[in-house]
């Protein structure tokens, strides 16, 4: 299977780095699947799983907030505010976080606190699902 290479970078940190066989991003209306030689393009990344299959078949899953990846010349460069181990996610902090996004949405907000507020609850809920899994 032919290879491409890849880097993901979180504000925080580069998280990974290196070629792989197959890259799943999540989007706004689903998930988009790349593989080697593919189109030039940039897509818009919504909260959720991101998968990376690496050259020796074995997965990489991690639980991603919004941001954008570029697909240019048989590379992807990913950038996303945060991405996560569902092994190194805190599930105690990831409860408090949506609990939090929760309250916030039952004040009077304006629009644009709203929109945090959802994005917030959304980052919360999907680090929870992901830690759960391997918990």
């Amino acid at each position: 299977m032919q290879l491409f290479s890849v880097k993901v970078v979180a504000s925080n940190r580069i998280f990974y780095e290196g070629k792989c066989r197959s890259l799943v991003l999540p989007e706004l209306d689903g998930e988009k699947g790349i593989l080697a030689h593919h189109e030039n393009m940039i897509i818009a990344i919504e909260n959720g799983v991101m998968k990376i299959q690496q050259e020796d078949g074995e997965w990489i899953e991690a639980a991603v907030s919004s941001g954008f990846a570029q697909i240019i010349n048989n590379r992807v460069l990913v950038l996303v505010l945060s991405a996560e181990k569902p092994e190194e996610i805190d599930i105690r902090r990831a409860q408090e976080a949506k609990e939090r996004a929760e309250e916030q949405l039952r004040q009077k907000q304006s629009l644009q606190e709203y929109h945090i507020s959802q994005a917030s609850l959304s980052r919360a809920m999907t680090r929870i699902k992901e830690a759960s899994k391997y918990r």
